[in-house]
């Protein structure tokens, strides 16, 4: 099969023919049909994971099943798939009570190993992690929902437990907080978008946030405040750096929540988190992990119902040679929406 290979950590990135996987006991092959590239997958080739090399990038993905190995009971070969991002073991108490999002021996596509920059993907514990693809919903769409809208719907969902009218600030308008301004819109919430490219805050204001402010040389939490009132009830950090993390968090009113999406990779052993006003306004700060394969039906129905778009966040489409040109740079792209990757191109 073709695949995207990193040799090394920041190595150039090359599409090269390697060996088509096999089914592992209790796992599946899926023949990609589209996959997203992310952030995250950035992180991956600059070194922020522990990945072993050669290495497939890509976690978000969906596809057909082409092989299905001994002890998977629910799937069967021509199924149409998507995953999360984060795939349980299917064994431990916190899979058994449908958490596999944090679950301790998981597995995730492009980082634990091989991922879906290829024509063909290996998925571990099928029957927990696979979910079905309803047939009015195409594979574009399907794939951009494993990483960055399912965390999106379960940041305020889930995690922030999001109440109609409250206000919500969105740090960055990339995949995932442009995510995150539909999905809040959906629920009833008031958004305020903010980046520092004006065509992220223009899609922005197209998937309906009330106001948006471009980062570059403004107080953001400042122009927050005043825009809401006293603060947001809700900030999501999706980007993931120091600057933005702490804009977020002092952005919140008192007793506000934040939920932290973005990958904060370390600066001097940790980044450094405005805990003081954390202490002294009561704010709560939440991790938001993906979303485990059994909370996708009530998001799944939103989108068969047209209350969520996901599809108009996908800005572009590439092949696997432009995906492989395009990864070391994808820190700094200037994408005002989810570019996905369509390996059969």
């Amino acid at each position: 099969m073709r695949a995207v290979i990193i040799g090394a950590v920041r190595a150039d990135p090359a599409v090269r023919e390697v060996t088509t996987p096999t089914a592992p006991a209790g796992g599946v092959v899926v023949r990609v049909m589209a996959t997203g590239m992310c952030r995250s997958d950035w992180h991956a080739w600059a070194g922020h994971d522990e990945i072993a090399f050669p290495h497939v990038p890509g976690h978000e993905l969906a596809g057909v099943v082409v092989e299905v190995g001994a002890q998977v009971d629910r799937w069967r070969v021509g199924d149409r798939v998507t995953v999360p991002f984060v795939c349980g073991c299917g064994r431990c108490q916190w899979c058994r009570t449908g958490q596999a999002q944090v679950c301790p021996d998981q597995q995730q596509p492009g980082f634990t190993h091989w991922g879906s920059f290829a024509e063909y993907v290996v998925l571990h514990a099928a029957d927990t992690n696979l979910v079905a693809i309803p047939e009015q919903v195409d594979f574009a769409t399907a794939a951009s929902l494993g990483c960055r809208f399912a965390t999106a719907y379960r940041a305020l969902f889930g995690r922030a437990r999001v109440i109609e009218d409250e206000w919500v600030t969105v740090v960055g308008a990339g995949g995932v907080g442009l995510s995150t301004v539909m999905i809040a819109r959906a629920l009833g919430a008031q958004v305020v978008a903010v980046d520092r490219n004006p065509q992220a805050l223009a899609a922005a204001s197209a998937l309906g946030a009330h106001h948006t402010l471009r980062a570059d040389g403004v107080d953001i939490p400042a122009a927050v405040a005043e825009l809401t009132g006293g603060g947001s009830h809700i900030t999501v950090d999706a980007v993931g750096s120091e600057q933005t993390c702490a804009d977020a968090i002092l952005s919140l009113r008192r007793r506000g929540r934040h939920v932290q999406v973005g990958l904060l990779p370390p600066v001097d052993g940790h980044p450094r988190v405005p805990m003081s006003r954390v202490i002294g306004w009561e704010l709560d700060l939440l991790g938001s992990h993906g979303m485990a394969a059994v909370d996708y039906p009530a998001m799944l129905a939103l989108i068969e119902q047209g209350a969520l778009q996901p599809q108009r966040l996908i800005e572009r489409t590439i092949g696997l040679d432009e995906a492989a040109a395009l990864l070391p740079g994808f820190d700094q792209a200037t994408v005002a929406g989810i570019t996905v990757i369509d390996p059969t191109r």
